[in-house]
């Protein structure tokens, strides 16, 4: 059985001989390469060690990590049809987030007044939605609460582990300013630019948009959602 430890979800596997663990680390290289997330392992003759870690999680076991060592238990049971099966499902469920559609959008009643942030994001293909959530931020500006709604998207695209992001808001100051196309002058939105960045490097690609208002009603209401629950109690 897989164990958590400091170092990471950790099983040994132990085989009948040496070409038997060998063909394991083969069909462990398979599957690391499908799942583009490479396990640590050490091999003594017939005794294989597995170690699952995602350093980018700050050395925690993720769900990927989770993913792959039910992919691993497969190659163990040896049973190569039900493997081709439930480990293409697997990594189909797990790749199926790769590319996303995030909408974004910020609501400040006052500027500065009670503000807060929605984001929403969709499936890259087919449209459908996988987060809808609006957060609330107090008093602030709409300017902080539309960079707010940025990052607390990518941050939420990173926790899905996405690869490609295409991001859609209606703000076109902030679309200009992540393109590089306005300065931005205002020195209280830097911190949070800055950290936008830093996130955007974290993904294969991110591509920014700006679209009309009413094409971002989703993240609209996101949040006025928020608003409401907070200001009218």
């Amino acid at each position: 059985m897989w164990q958590k430890t400091k170092h990471g979800l950790y099983r040994q596997f132990n085989f009948k001989d040496f070409n038997s663990a060998l063909d394991f680390i083969n069909q462990l290289g398979i599957i690391a390469n499908k799942f583009n997330h490479y396990p640590r392992f050490e091999n003594e003759w017939n005794v294989v060690q597995v170690w699952l870690i995602t350093h980018e999680e700050k050395n925690n076991i993720s769900q990927i990590d989770e993913d792959i060592a039910k992919a691993i238990d497969l190659i163990v049971e040896n049973k190569k049809q039900d493997l081709n099966i439930k480990a293409d499902i697997t990594i189909k469920d797990h790749n199926i987030n790769k590319e996303v559609k995030l909408f974004a959008d910020g609501g400040s009643r006052g500027n500065p007044g009670p503000s807060a942030s929605g984001f929403v994001i969709l499936k890259n293909d087919s449209e459908e939605v996988i987060v809808d959530k609006g957060v609330y931020l107090g008093i602030t500006t709409n300017n902080q609460a539309e960079y707010t709604a940025l990052k607390l998207g990518l941050e939420e695209c990173y926790k899905l582990q996405c690869q490609t992001v295409h991001v859609f808001m209606d703000s076109l100051l902030v679309i200009n300013q992540m393109k590089g196309i306005y300065k931005i002058k205002n020195r209280d939105l830097w911190p949070i630019h800055n950290a936008i960045l830093g996130l955007v490097n974290k993904f294969n690609h991110v591509y920014f948009q700006h679209v009309p208002r009413e094409f971002n009603k989703l993240a609209d209401a996101a949040v006025n959602r928020a608003l409401d629950e907070n200001i009218n109690h």
